[in-house]
């Protein structure tokens, strides 16, 4: 398996819309921590930003962290803190780009996923190629029913969406994360 020292993940909660299309900051979920984090550990990503600007969310982001980080849950489960260590809580997506910039000097590529059609700029192989030359990149996940369109315009590249048996298109974040991160860093995707 190829392992992509500069790739880093996002999980954005705002600025993403609701079923109305209305920009909102979306609630962060246990759920998404975790089996995101195990998913980004499993595929060699560097670091995990959860994004939110919301007090009361990134407080209890921090306290999921810490249980199975530095808590009994890390105790209890080894292999689940050594996921929650890669995560990473972050104002917007700009300061998570900043951190990245520290990290790596230099700025990373901004690369957005979406279940729209039509908003594909850049392939999965195109992105593989890009991480194998060492260039850093964040890539965004959307909650809530998506990303708000201020962050395809700052992005630098949109992947394609995940294309199923039918028209039906809603997977969750979780399920769609470890789908493109086996694509671009799987062993049955690389080369």
């Amino acid at each position: 398996m190829t392992i992509f020292c500069s790739l880093y993940i996002a999980l954005t909660h705002c600025p993403v819309t609701n079923k109305n299309g209305e920009i909102i900051a979306s609630a962060v979920t246990n759920l998404d921590l975790h089996d995101i984090a195990r998913t980004g550990k499993t595929y060699g990503v560097a670091a995990f930003y959860v994004i939110t600007p919301l007090t009361d969310q990134k407080d209890l982001a921090e306290k999921i962290v810490l249980h199975w980080t530095q808590g009994a849950g890390g105790v209890y489960n080894p292999a689940r803190r050594d996921a929650l260590e890669l995560v990473k809580i972050s104002d917007s997506i700009e300061s998570a780009m900043s951190d990245i910039e520290k990290r790596e000097g230099k700025r990373p590529c901004l690369v957005a996923t979406t279940a729209e059609k039509g908003r594909s700029t850049l392939g999965f192989e195109g992105l593989r190629e890009k991480l194998a030359d060492g260039a850093p990149c964040l890539l965004l996940f959307g909650t809530a029913w998506g990303m708000a369109n201020e962050v395809f315009e700052k992005a630098d590249h949109v992947l394609p969406p995940i294309d199923g048996a039918g028209d039906y298109n809603h997977l969750s974040v979780r399920c769609a994360s470890a789908i493109i991160l086996d694509r671009l860093a799987g062993p049955n995707h690389t080369g």
